[in-house]
């Protein structure tokens, strides 16, 4: 974000400002040794001009512009004053036109955020005016009011520059805040999800337990350990889970099976078309498994697999007892990668596909 007059103001108060100088100079021509030197002059500051206030790129002007400039100052103050006569009786008049126009043009570099620039050309005036007509013609020739304008505009450029700053830096802190903002909100919604879930989950064995006095049978022990795992479930899986998950999840552990979902945030920008498809799959291969231990954890983005599942089968130790089973550990009952999308038909096959269909 920036912070300053526009452009098109600042270009039409300089482009105005600058023809008038050129109008002053056109109207004193009389009183110069050759015009030709100062109509050269004119030319140069008007092409100078022009392509400074020129309404495009960067607001910071180029360097190679800059020198440019500067170069053009340095022509036309020594072409202008080398057919002024400081003698005359008549004075100079608006001859001198050239030195307002000079702190015109280092004004508009100074703007365009070039102050360094505009000094060199501020100085270069004042040395040459110093060395042709005395001290005094600092102010006689009003080189202290083109000085003063390049001042203002540094002066200002500085104000707007630092207004620039501030104010984007404001910006960033605002964006900051609201991502914040938003991410608290996130937490508080999802915190009062997950409550919700555990209280609808848990409220009918919290009566049990009430009614009961504490005093619960082995099968409601049993089914409380059951809802702690789906409480854990609620927590560690979050968007492992649908109603087709949860149900056979919970089967699942009441047949003995250990059951762990593991999301790590690899599926969270899935669609809920495909999200849907991964755990209906991921219920389908807890049911159909007779795996002892069943784990599905989300792979990390960048991969084609959303899920994968591995299902454990403990040894028999009966078969172990009598030296029939040589496996060490666990054995692998499942492994399944389901696809964060499905692959894209082959023409060929939908051609067949169809054809079959035709014939039938």
């Amino acid at each position: 974000m920036n912070v300053g007059v526009p452009r098109w103001a600042i270009v039409s108060v300089a482009a105005l400002f600058s023809a008038y100088v050129v109008i002053l100079g056109l109207y004193a021509i009389d009183r110069v040794s050759s015009p030709y030197p100062v109509i050269v002059a004119m030319v140069l500051f008007g092409a100078a001009v022009v392509v400074t206030l020129l309404p495009i790129g960067p607001s910071r002007m180029p360097i190679w512009l800059a020198a440019f400039a500067l170069s053009v100052l340095v022509a036309v103050t020594l072409l202008v004053s080398s057919e002024i006569d400081l003698g005359d009786p008549q004075g100079t008049g608006y001859a001198t036109w050239y030195v307002a126009g000079d702190g015109a043009l280092m004004t508009i570099v100074a703007t365009r955020l070039r102050p360094g620039w505009a000094w060199a050309g501020i100085i270069f005036l004042a040395a040459h005016t110093v060395l042709w007509a005395g001290p005094v013609g600092l102010v006689n020739l009003g080189v202290i009011g083109s000085a003063s304008w390049v001042t203002v505009a540094h002066v200002i450029s500085l104000a707007l520059t630092r207004a620039g700053r501030e104010t984007r830096r404001f910006a960033i802190a605002e964006r900051e805040t609201a991502t914040w903002q938003a991410a608290q909100e996130a937490h508080v919604m999802e915190r009062q999800f997950r409550l919700g879930r555990t209280s609808v989950m848990a409220l009918r064995m919290l009566q049990t337990i009430e009614r009961s006095g504490g005093e619960l049978t082995p099968e409601e022990r049993e089914e409380c350990l059951h809802l702690e795992g789906a409480i854990r479930d609620e927590i560690r899986g979050r968007r492992l889970l649908n109603d087709a998950v949860r149900e056979q999840v919970m089967d699942a552990r009441r047949r003995g099976a250990t059951v762990t979902l593991l999301d790590e945030g690899g599926i969270d920008d899935l669609v809920d078309d495909d999200l849907e498809r991964v755990l209906d799959r991921l219920a389908e291969a807890i049911r159909d498994t007779d795996a002892d231990r069943v784990i599905a954890r989300t792979v990390p983005e960048g991969s084609d697999v959303a899920v994968t599942v591995v299902g454990l089968r403990s040894p028999d130790e009966h078969a172990r007892a009598l030296g029939l089973d040589d496996e060490e550990g666990e054995a692998v009952a499942l492994w399944l990668e389901i696809p964060r999308s499905l692959p894209e038909a082959d023409p060929e096959d939908q051609r067949a596909s169809a054809a079959g269909v035709a014939n039938r």
